[in-house]
């Protein structure tokens, strides 16, 4: 499997429309509160797969230009979005947005800031932020220290195809402290959790591009472990997933 970020989720739109977390509405008025992030304010959703963290901001009020260079997952949140009248569609990359220069007050990034050259991307979002524009990198983090959570990730790290590699791309302050450099960056962290059967816990593993999917050698074998997993833990039919969703902001 490869690590290309274009085309890594292809094959699992439907599976992450369903089943990845969404963000804390919270961090709206954090935005507002720190930023005065308010309504006139143009976001560019960098990385915005099938319109996830999009649709928080559209939700509020925003205008919305989700750059994604996947067609499958851009054209799944046309599908999903084009309610909104400010929500546009962009065919781009972080290093290369297609964006105007001066053209948005804030950069969001929801969960994609790892798939980017942040030395490009780095001098892509200045040139399309207007003078004083944020970068907001959104980071949902899985948390991995409950027995179901440890038990969890050691499925994962069994049957993952390439998730040590991916995860070696997983984001933490040093390199958000590099990115921002030499301004200074904020970091917030906002309670997140989904709860779900199993036909939703399956689904949950299924959205990561570094599980096999039900066409893949090895599934049958995941899926029997999953629901060994899932018996063992779930309460009332449920499993709870928690999550540290963590905000970094700042300008550059």
């Amino acid at each position: 499997m490869s690590l290309n970020s274009t085309s890594r989720f292809s094959n699992r739109v439907e599976n992450y429309v369903k089943y990845r977390p969404g963000y804390p509405v919270e961090i709206i008025q954090y935005l507002i509160d720190i930023y005065n992030l308010t309504t006139d304010k143009k976001v560019a959703d960098i990385g915005s797969g099938t319109g996830i963290s999009a649709e928080m901001f559209l939700m509020y009020g925003s205008a919305v230009a989700a750059v994604e260079p996947n067609a499958e997952m851009r054209e799944k949140s046309v599908q999903l979005l084009q309610k909104y009248s400010a929500f546009e569609a962009v065919n781009g990359k972080a290093e290369n947005t297609d964006l105007g220069a001066n053209s948005v007050d804030a950069v969001i990034c929801g969960q994609s800031f790892h798939w980017f050259d942040h030395e490009k991307s780095k001098i892509e979002f200045k040139r399309i932020l207007k003078p004083g524009g944020i970068v907001v990198i959104i980071w949902n983090e899985r948390k991995t220290s409950s027995a179901f959570e440890i038990d969890y990730e050691d499925l994962i790290i069994k049957h993952g195809i390439d998730y040590k590699k991916v995860t070696q791309r997983n984001i933490d302050p040093k390199d958000i402290a590099a990115f921002f450099h030499p301004s200074a960056n904020r970091i917030k962290t906002f309670f997140n959790l989904q709860l779900f059967d199993f036909d939703g816990l399956l689904g949950r593993l299924l959205s990561s591009s570094y599980m096999p999917t039900e066409h893949d050698e090895g599934f049958d074998a995941m899926k029997k472990d999953l629901r060994s997993l899932f018996d063992r833990y779930q309460e009332d039919g449920q499993i709870k997933i928690e999550y540290d969703t963590r905000v970094y902001s700042g300008q550059l």
